[in-house]
């Protein structure tokens, strides 16, 4: 529920910074606020609940401390408000403060997960990955520390769009693609009902992302033309077995049929092709072409990552809240099914909606139009209020 409300927030501040976003001005202070929003309050939120949840169920693995968990949202979720609100509006003591208790927070997941891991029974790809992007997710937090004392003093300079671009691809590649390749190893055979698919395409993707996004964050710091290519070639083949699995995945499926998170997922997949294009192309353009740069960052992160999570949330959630309400009912009386507690004709808007922002974004950004770029940021905003709604409606328990 935390990670809705910043997603929320997230989406409304796009509508706000459209006019920044249009003109390539990505490094701006606005832009970044507001891309916290995505990157710290939507999409990590999410992903440390998920594992709360993973770990044990997936790995066999349960929290090692429950209360610590707790304590890690409680100090890391004002955080990310305070420090979103603070860099957005150039506030040296809400960013600081912010900064601060993020860092706790994070160390505090880390370390309850790093504790928790060796008490796992199963051992794969899944468990590999998440000591691996909890690793990228430590480094993108110290670079994050880097920036924002440089955003007060500038003691970085020129180098600031050098560490940006490292930081950038190392919590989107390194922290976040990492656990999700990893995460959908497990979830997406158990969604689409997919046995007997090849599953060895996952470590391939891990045995390239890891180095290639190492690779790649240092060519980008150091403007070493041959590191960066280097990194490029290796995430782009990391990317392309990512793919190959998931379409192992879909292939193998029973049901021929695919529900509406699943489609969410492939739409999101769709656009983490087209952001894997954009990606070599910014590179070679350079740093003067930096509405490239936005839209390659957008189509990423609007439509490969908030979509792909977002179709996850259509499968746990409701799952998650028929067994709270409805379990201790079975045999006893009339209970809904899982698929009855949202409408996925609704869903299917929202994906439409959503998809067709990103586009709209990402034209404009390419384009320079404002007018076309705001348009866009409307229509992810009408659809993260679709999405916010289906939430709101599993919660309450009714159904359809």
């Amino acid at each position: 529920m935390a990670s809705m409300v910043f997603l929320l927030a997230g989406t409304l501040g796009l509508v706000w910074i459209a006019p920044e976003l249009a003109a390539g001005l990505y490094p701006s202070p606005h832009v970044a606020g507001i891309t916290h929003l995505f990157t710290l309050g939507w999409i990590t939120t999410t992903i440390f609940g998920a594992l709360c949840q993973l770990l044990p169920v997936a790995l066999g693995a349960p929290l090692r401390s429950e209360r610590l968990g707790h304590a890690s949202f409680w100090i890391f979720v004002p955080g990310v408000a305070l420090f979103a609100t603070g860099v957005a509006t150039s506030r040296l003591a809400l960013d600081h403060a912010g900064i601060a208790l993020i860092t706790i927070g994070i160390l505090l997941v880390i370390a309850n997960i790093g504790i928790s891991l060796p008490r796992a029974r199963m051992r794969d790809a899944t468990w590999a990955a998440i000591p691996i992007a909890l690793l990228f997710l430590f480094s993108t937090l110290s670079l994050g520390v880097v920036l924002l004392h440089n955003l007060h003093t500038g003691f970085i300079a020129a180098l600031r769009l050098r560490v940006l671009a490292a930081h950038l691809h190392i919590a989107l590649l390194g922290w976040v693609l990492i656990m999700i390749v990893g995460v959908s190893h497990r979830l997406l055979p158990m969604f689409l009902l997919a046995h007997g698919a090849n599953t060895k395409w996952t470590a391939r993707a891990l045995m390239l992302l890891a180095p290639g996004v190492a690779v790649l964050a240092t060519g980008l710091g150091t403007a070493s033309t041959w590191a960066s290519w280097t990194g490029v070639v290796l995430v782009e083949g990391g990317v392309a077995c990512f793919l190959t699995q998931a379409l192992c995945f879909y292939r193998k499926r029973i049901r021929r049929r695919i529900d509406v998170g699943m489609q969410f997922v492939r739409v999101a997949l769709g656009f983490l092709v087209v952001s894997a294009v954009l990606g070599p192309l910014t590179l070679a353009a350079g740093a003067a072409h930096t509405r490239l740069a936005t839209a390659y960052i957008t189509v990423g992160l609007l439509g490969g990552i908030v979509l792909y999570v977002s179709g996850f949330f259509y499968k746990i959630v409701p799952l998650l809240a028929w067994t709270t309400r409805f379990r201790g009912r079975m045999g006893k009386e009339a209970v809904p099914t899982v698929a009855q507690l949202f409408s996925a004709r609704v869903a299917q808007i929202q994906l439409v909606v959503m998809a067709l922002g990103v586009v709209g974004l990402a034209t404009g950004e390419l384009s320079g139009i404002v007018h076309v770029t705001r348009c866009g940021a409307v229509l992810f905003l009408a659809g993260t209020l679709i999405f916010l709604g289906q939430i709101v409606h599993i919660a309450t328990g009714t159904h359809q």
